[in-house]
Order: structure tokens, then C-alpha cells, then sequence
């Protein structure tokens, strides 16, 4: 059970809603997933009109928690405002705050990150911040008001795993009581594990799962992955070595010499 925001969740991914061949098959993933949480982007779904409706309507037949978030948004003022419309749309006051701060990669604005946090923070939101593994920035967050933090595994939709695993470790360790979800670049199942066997509380995934051949299978093989890695970080796992270490012991072996 991961608890988040006074919320008790039965698991430790979040996937997101996006790209999915039909609605049919993202209802699909999201089940053999196991996710209780479903990210989703205000903007696009009013784009979609119509079909935003449809999707809203599927979310709620799925009995899943909505994430709001503020996708596309480049300030702190565009966010703030997204997401006072997504809390009337949603009915909901958790938000995953976005604030893009460079084109190509979609790296967060830390200025404008903190900013928004700090407001919608005052304004009753239960803040999941798309965030770096930067300390400094982090210590920030948490201070605007903030209980939780997203730092990203790599650039949204790149699927090149954890880029900074130190990075990560030294976040987790900087933040030992904070509950931590990898956001953005996770590309196969066992990036998901490498990030829970860190310490990480969850991972946040949407592309790996949407653009595979089966996304159905897929999903299914991200929640077990997930379950698996905080299943061995609990267990405990035995720290690496320079040099071998037999298995087993060279007492009572014969002398042939």
C-alpha cells in the first residue's frame, strides 16, 4: 500500500492516458497494469471535445484516480490558471504541476516550478511537481508546500531509463520521508524495477505502455515490474563488490596437491 496525500493506493504505478491506440485498449492496459492512478492532460482532453467527454466518462467507469495535470503549460501563471480549470473539470484538488522550461528536452522551469507550487499550494491543491533531481530545486518545493516530488528518469517520452541513477540515489537519500515518483523517460519494464529498487515510492509511464505492439501486455509486465523492484528494495539487496566473493565456502575441500 503506498500512501500519498492521506491517500491510501493499492499501487505503485501511475500510467498515463495518452497515445493509445482506442479507448478500449487504454481501459484495457490501465486493468492489467494494476494502476489506481491515471495521469491526464486538461488540455488535451478539451481538444478532444466530444471524445474528452468519452474518456472522462471511461476514467470514472474504470473507478480510477484522476491526476489533472498542466501539460504544455511555460509559467507559472498559465499553470496556475490550467489548473483551477482542471480542479472545476475533475473535481479533484491533486494536480501534477508541469511548468516547461526548454523546448527540446521539456525540462522543467525550476523559477516557474517553485512559483506555481507555492500558489496553487495556497490554494488547497495537493501538488505532485514534474520536476530534476536537483537538491536545491527539490529543497524548494518542499518548502512552497509541496508533500511529494516527481523528478524524471530522462526527457518525457525519450524512453532512455533512469540518465542519472546517482542523481536519484542522492535525491532518495537527501529526502528519506518525501514520497518520490520517477516521472518521464522510463522505456521498458525494467528501467520501472531499477527505479523502485533505488527506494523511489512509484513511477509515473505512458509512451513504453501506449506505443508498444501490445500495450495490454506491456502494462501488465510495467506492474509486475514495479512490484517486483520494491519487493527486493525491501527485501534488501546485497550492495556490489569489487572483487568475487564464492558462493560457496573452500573449507573442507579436498588437498590435491
Amino acid at each position: 500500500m503506498f500512501r500519498l496525500y492521506g491517500a491510501d493506493l493499492p499501487s505503485r504505478l501511475l500510467l498515463g492516458t495518452s497515445q493509445y491506440p482506442s479507448p478500449a485498449t487504454l481501459a484495457e492496459a490501465a486493468k492489467a497494469s494494476g494502476a489506481a492512478v491515471v495521469p491526464v492532460s486538461l488540455r488535451r482532453e478539451a481538444a478532444r471535445s466530444r471524445d474528452g467527454e468519452g474518456f472522462w466518462r471511461l476514467v470514472k467507469d474504470l473507478g480510477l484516480r484522476v491526476l489533472p495535470n498542466t501539460a504544455g503549460c511555460h509559467s507559472a501563471r498559465e499553470a496556475v490558471t490550467t489548473a483551477e480549470m482542471a480542479r472545476e473539470v475533475f473535481a479533484t484538488d491533486w494536480i501534477k504541476l508541469e511548468v516547461i522550461g526548454e523546448h527540446d528536452t521539456l525540462q522543467p522551469d525550476p523559477f516557474g516550478l517553485v512559483e506555481a507550487a507555492r500558489e496553487l499550494a495556497k490554494r488547497g491543491f495537493k501538488v505532485l511537481p514534474y520536476t530534476t533531481e536537483d537538491l536545491v530545486v527539490a529543497e524548494r518545493l518542499l518548502e512552497a508546500g509541496c508533500e511529494a516530488l516527481m523528478p524524471w528518469g530522462a526527457p518525457i517520452g525519450s524512453g532512455r531509463g533512469l540518465s542519472n541513477p546517482f542523481g536519484l540515489a542522492a535525491l532518495r537519500g537527501h529526502f528519506p520521508g518525501v514520497p518520490l515518483i520517477v516521472d518521464a523517460g522510463i522505456g521498458a519494464p525494467s528501467h520501472a524495477a531499477a527505479a523502485m529498487e533505488l527506494g523511489y515510492d512509484g513511477v509515473l509511464l505512458n509512451t513504453a505502455v501506449a506505443k508498444a505492439g501490445d500495450p495490454v501486455a506491456m502494462a501488465r509486465a510495467f506492474g509486475l515490474a514495479v512490484e517486483a523492484g520494491r519487493l527486493a528494495y525491501e527485501a534488501g539487496i546485497v550492495p556490489p563488490r569489487d572483487m568475487a566473493a564464492p558462493s560457496t565456502p573452500t573449507l573442507g575441500q579436498a588437498d590435491l596437491a
